[in-house]
């Protein structure tokens, strides 16, 4: 039962909200997912429920965060430039006010709740399923890329999929959904920042 539960919620319903017409908004639902999950979290007794914050591994944290971002900014920023340079800060520069408005709303709205069911929720529910850390690692990063494929194209899971593995290795170094959400929100402003915005929404694909 635990591993149908797994297929449906991680794998099932993405694939519904991409094809199943008429298409629903992946955030709306996205919020409803995670909320389910939070009361299943709280009211069982051997959650640590300190994980839904715990802010005390930053200082420990800030160097292991910025040096691969630095450097994962920069290949991105490189190969947008090279192959897309008409996507290059598009948003920014065309709309600077929704820009913005991202950056400000979309750790709270998005990253966060993303954090609560692909990390908190997938980590104290699924780990006995995986037995082996190395696996729910693993299967964690699928998940988390195939969520993208509400987006409908294969930029955004290709993307995905390590930033998934990053992010959850995090979350089981910190058991902190603060410290991996701050850097989920690194990472999700700087691709709406550099270019890379326009194949996470539901909406036309550019060409890349």
């Amino acid at each position: 039962m635990l591993f149908l539960e797994f297929a449906g919620l991680f794998f099932l319903l993405p694939s519904l909200i991409a094809y199943a017409g008429p298409r629903l908004p992946g955030l709306p639902v996205l919020w409803v997912v995670s909320a389910l999950c939070l009361v299943l979290l709280r009211r069982d007794s051997q959650f640590d429920r300190r994980q839904l914050w715990r802010s005390g591994p930053f200082p420990k944290g800030w160097t292991g965060i910025l040096i691969p971002f630095c450097a994962s900014a920069a290949v991105l920023l490189l190969a947008v430039r090279h192959w897309a340079p008409e996507l290059l800060f598009d948003l920014p520069k065309r709309n600077p006010v929704l820009w913005a408005l991202i950056l400000c709303l979309y750790p709270v709205f998005s990253v966060y709740p993303q954090g609560l069911m692909y990390r908190v929720f997938f980590t104290h529910r699924y780990a006995r399923m995986f037995g082996s850390p190395t696996l729910l690692v693993l299967a964690s990063g699928v998940a988390f890329a195939y969520m993208h494929i509400i987006f409908r194209n294969a930029w955004a899971m290709g993307l995905s999929f390590p930033a998934g593995l990053l992010f959850i290795a995090r979350y089981r170094e910190t058991r902190s959904l603060l410290v991996s959400s701050v850097e989920h929100a690194l990472y999700g402003c700087m691709i709406f920042t550099i270019g890379l915005g326009a194949f996470f929404y539901q909406g036309p694909m550019p060409k890349f």
